[in-house]
């Protein structure tokens, strides 16, 4: 592991989930966000990026080109830098999830997505994909995750990645 992706940033215990997330943006500066819901209710719905937990022993970045691939079907990638990390807690499917999320930046010209490999939670709860503009995330009414991404996808556009991963607040919902 990078010791710029660790700096500055508390090692989490075994509870924590360890979550590799993906800001995929393609020719157009446009990112990739997955539709979610509560699997029994769909009427509380979010929007997030794609990624997932680690399996066994696979690296982060193998986790998120290979969550990338699942939900998405998009594998034509180049996978960048990390650029932010966040710790977050929430309730989903009648339990807790405690996560250390990093989001690798990526890019590609391939923006047919498909899901081939969801889960079966994934399947009850994942309910399409969509390309956003930063101005349409910007003026967006919906539950996006993390909470400050379209400022933070604009600063990304603007300046481009940071030195080293930015740590974002902790999101407890």
């Amino acid at each position: 592991m990078p010791a710029e992706a660790t700096e500055g940033y508390e090692l989490v215990g075994d509870r924590t989930r360890k979550v590799a997330r993906v800001v995929l943006l393609d020719a157009d500066d446009r990112i990739l966000l997955l539709h979610g819901h509560e699997p029994d209710d769909p009427a509380d719905d979010w929007w997030f990026t794609p990624g997932g937990g680690l399996e066994g022993e696979e690296t982060r970045e193998e986790a998120a080109l290979r969550e990338l691939a699942e939900e998405t079907g998009i594998t034509e990638v180049q996978l960048g830098p990390v650029l932010w990390r966040r710790m977050c807690s929430f309730p989903f499917a009648g339990r807790r999830w405690d996560q250390d999320e990093w989001y690798y930046l990526a890019r590609t010209t391939q923006t047919a997505t498909a899901a081939v490999a969801l889960t079966e939670l994934e399947r009850r709860s994942v309910v399409g994909a969509r390309w956003w503009t930063c101005e349409e995330l910007t003026r967006a009414h919906e539950t996006v995750y993390p909470t400050r991404l379209a400022e933070l996808l604009r600063r990304l556009l603007d300046e481009g990645p940071p030195a080293r991963p930015e740590i974002l607040d902790t999101e407890i919902v």
